[in-house]
């Protein structure tokens, strides 16, 4: 890897880690300079998972506030987010990539979608409830879960976008502020990151070199894009989102 190639990975990290805390993505950023600096696909999606583990730290550090009172929420589906990227970690290294190609792009555009309509499907919900006599569910019952595990196996396996998946199920089935909302994703993405890390250590080829420059990169991305996440409305969030997770699907369906 030359200077400039380094400077490239360093900043590719920097705003992977400010992108993944605001909505995510940041894998997009990422993984084609890595693929650009000559390592294999495999070996650069294992080091980028590696690096931006740091920056997910940051940014979950950074929505600290965001995160009081959901102790509960948290802990319980982390038991989630960690069974599905440890099996999204296996597949990587057992799946050939197309296996994920065709449903990816698809899978982002229906999470835009509910990101989109959150407001008007929540409204309707409240008001389902309010004519039945119900309460809304707190940890947004089963399915919620079951979205969350599958959201977890795809960040594992690579993790573009991911955090717009989580958005949307999370929107879409609990009835909170999207800003504590993506509080809990970034504490989710750092779940998943971390076991998927730590299972490459012992099971996958990386670059130290790549995963040092992406860490140093991404940890000072995440404390920034922690700043400025936390001061965006929830309808500026929401359009970020929207723009992110467009550019996602140009991209992929690009490749």
């Amino acid at each position: 890897m030359t200077v400039w190639e380094a400077l490239a990975v360093f900043a590719a990290g920097g705003a992977a880690g400010a992108i993944n805390v605001v909505v995510g993505s940041g894998t997009l950023i990422t993984f084609p300079v890595l693929l650009a600096t000559g390592l294999p696909p495999v070996t650069a999606n294992v080091s980028n998972t590696l690096g931006l583990v740091p920056g997910s730290l940051s940014g979950a550090i950074g929505y600290r506030r965001e995160l009081a009172g959901q102790r509960d929420r948290v802990l319980r589906f982390a038991a989630t987010a960690l069974a599905g990227g440890l099996l999204g970690a296996a597949l990587l290294l057992v799946l050939p990539s197309e296996a994920f190609d065709a449903i990816v792009p698809a899978l982002i555009a229906v999470a835009l979608v509910l990101v989109v309509l959150q407001p008007r499907l929540a409204a309707a919900l409240r008001a389902r409830r309010e004519r039945n006599g119900t309460t809304a569910r707190t940890d947004g019952g089963a399915l919620l879960l079951t979205g969350l595990f599958f959201a977890s196996v795809y960040g594992g396996y690579f993790g573009a976008a991911q955090g717009v998946i989580y958005l949307s199920l999370m929107g879409l089935l609990l009835s909170d502020d999207l800003q504590r909302l993506n509080a809990v994703k970034n504490v989710l993405t750092l779940l998943v990151n971390a076991v998927a890390a730590l299972f490459f250590l012992f099971a996958a080829h990386f670059d130290w070199l790549a995963v040092v420059l992406i860490a140093t990169g991404s940890a000072l991305g995440g404390l920034i894009g922690a700043r400025i996440g936390r001061r965006l409305p929830p309808a500026v969030l929401r359009g970020v989102i929207v723009v992110v997770g467009l550019a996602a699907i140009t991209q992929l369906l690009l490749d």
